[in-house]
């Protein structure tokens, strides 16, 4: 039997939550350096996987199949595809960073405060999230994949709600009180979508009689299995509306900005680059997989949904006047161009979506890890609290300017790429969509240079006359991810060469080729 490479990605993060929760009290640092050293390991693994997986190959490669319930047909079958090999790779890498910028997040709380930090949860929670995300990206189980899908939310509550922001004006209490609405909301909001997805996957059982990603798109591929139109439509809404909570889609996002403007900056990073990903990600592999012609049927629907989300996220991103839930509403204009892509039903829409996927976490984890670091010298989240920064703490300003530029998808920034390639994607199937659409960019532009503009230009308020700019870990944290934007907005070559295939093997289920240009290029 060969080595399974893919559960010990999994199985690695998961042991390592254990040990670290098992770290005596006193021993905080030593917890710390466990979970980093975990998460770097985990990253080595998710390297192999890229190194060792084939993108002309089969479909999914690395597989792995055991028996597990097997009156119920349930497997534990793994198995990754180019999507799943790129986002497995982007939250192994981001996991280091969330931990090394989150190295005093959980540190004890000033003498006489009512609350009681234990830091070695704190990192056992973040590996606990990857373990949960990363088999959730490699299972080809649906019942499975359900289950990761689910557990993730458990620990993400005691994160937000136990783990919360300090910078918060209103007192100990009331920002208590905020964090557990904040958590209440995330966790109601994912479980509902999440039950509705339990019962499309029990229909799924009936009518398929199996739990097998694999043999059910074989069967149905082949005509062995046919599924009545509205048996499809509804068990397609059912795995769609959980995924459009967890993206999160317009009108079920409204969780994500109460989440992340609570949360502390590592774990807003965790939230919206890692987990909601697992929301678009399915999309792909089970929504067009296993409901092709529903998947079509509900595309002009969600096409406008996804256009609302990119149109109403940067308005309101505009009018923010905090740092933290303007990233938010940012990020569901992004997961809508991500979202967009996805049905635009293109080769070059799928391609951008899933690029978008990956830069979109570089770009928001740099942004927001530097807004966490800011925050943190000024204990506040509002933007007129700050002004002049860039003359006390340059590279503090200038690593935030990077990534609120990554943000707008400038050229020569990596979400560009993958911005583009879903414009481009989406006009050639709907170019009264795709026009629209590219108003996102512009708002993007306003709220990113209004925010650089007014936190970090003009003269130097005295809150932040003695702010220090960038400590040694903080860089660490911040260089490698701003190099990594730079890379991929020049040569994204190495991203699109893993997941291209896989795009054009879901371009295949749901029976759809690119349209052919209006006008035949001169010869």
């Amino acid at each position: 039997m060969s080595f399974p490479l893919l559960t010990a990605t999994a199985v690695l993060p998961a042991v390592g939550a254990v040990a670290t929760a098992a770290v005596p009290a006193a021993r905080r640092t030593a917890a710390k350096w466990l979970a980093l050293l975990v998460s770097l390991a985990t990253l080595v693994l998710a390297i192999v996987v890229m190194v060792r997986f084939d993108p002309g190959g089969a479909r999914y490669q690395l597989t792995e199949s055991h028996a597990w319930i097997s009156d119920f047909g349930v497997r534990y079958e793994l198995g990754v595809d180019g999507i799943a090999v790129a986002l497995l790779a982007l939250t192994a890498l981001l996991i280091p960073f969330i931990i090394l910028a989150g190295w005093h997040d959980a540190d004890p709380l000033e003498t006489g405060s009512k609350r009681w930090r234990p830091t070695q949860g704190f990192f056992a929670l973040i590996l606990a999230v990857e373990a949960m995300v990363i088999i959730s990206f490699e299972a080809t189980d649906v019942f499975l994949f359900y289950i990761f899908f689910e557990a993730m939310l458990i620990p993400m509550y005691f994160l937000i709600g136990g783990f919360g922001d300090r910078a918060h004006a209103q007192g100990e209490e009331a920002a208590s009180t905020q964090r557990s609405y904040a958590a209440v909301k995330f966790l109601l909001y994912n479980l509902v979508g999440g039950l509705i997805m339990l019962a499309a996957v029990i229909g799924l059982y009936t009518v398929a009689g199996n739990f097998s990603l694999a043999e059910i798109a074989q069967a149905r591929a082949n005509g062995s299995l046919h599924m009545a139109t509205s048996t499809e439509r509804w068990l397609f809404l059912g795995f769609f509306f959980a995924f459009a909570v967890k993206a999160p889609l317009w009108p079920l996002h409204t969780w994500l900005p109460n989440a992340m403007q609570e949360s502390t900056a590592p774990v807003a990073v965790l939230i919206t680059a890692v987990v909601d990903k697992v929301g678009t990600f399915a999309m792909l592999r089970f929504c067009l997989q296993l409901f092709p012609e529903a998947s079509k049927w509900a595309t002009p629907t969600i096409l406008v949904l996804a256009l609302i989300s990119i149109i109403y996220g940067a308005l309101l991103a505009v009018g923010q006047r905090d740092i933290k839930r303007l990233v938010a509403y940012a990020s569901i204009s992004h997961f809508g161009f991500i979202i967009l892509g996805i049905f635009a039903m293109t080769s070059q829409g799928q391609s951008g979506a899933t690029l978008y996927m990956v830069n979109h976490g570089i770009s928001t984890a740099a942004l927001m890890l530097v807004a966490g670091f800011l925050i943190s010298r000024r204990g506040s989240r509002l933007i007129a609290d700050y002004g002049g920064v860039q003359k006390v703490a340059p590279v503090l300003a200038g690593t935030f300017l990077i990534g609120g530029l990554a943000t707008l998808s400038l050229p020569g920034l990596a979400p560009f790429v993958s911005e583009f390639l879903v414009l481009v994607g989406t006009f050639t199937r709907y170019p009264a969509i795709g026009i629209i659409a590219t108003f996102g960019i512009v708002l993007a532009a306003l709220y990113t240079l209004v925010l650089y503009q007014r936190t970090m230009t003009g003269p130097v308020k005295p809150a932040v006359s003695t702010m220090p700019d960038l400590k040694a870990r903080e860089l660490v944290v911040v260089a490698p991810l701003i190099v990594l934007l730079i890379f991929l907005g020049v040569y994204p070559k190495p991203v699109t060469d893993i997941v291209n295939p896989a795009v054009r093997q879901t371009m295949s289920d749901v029976h759809k080729t690119d349209p052919k240009p209006a006008v035949e290029a001169a010869k």
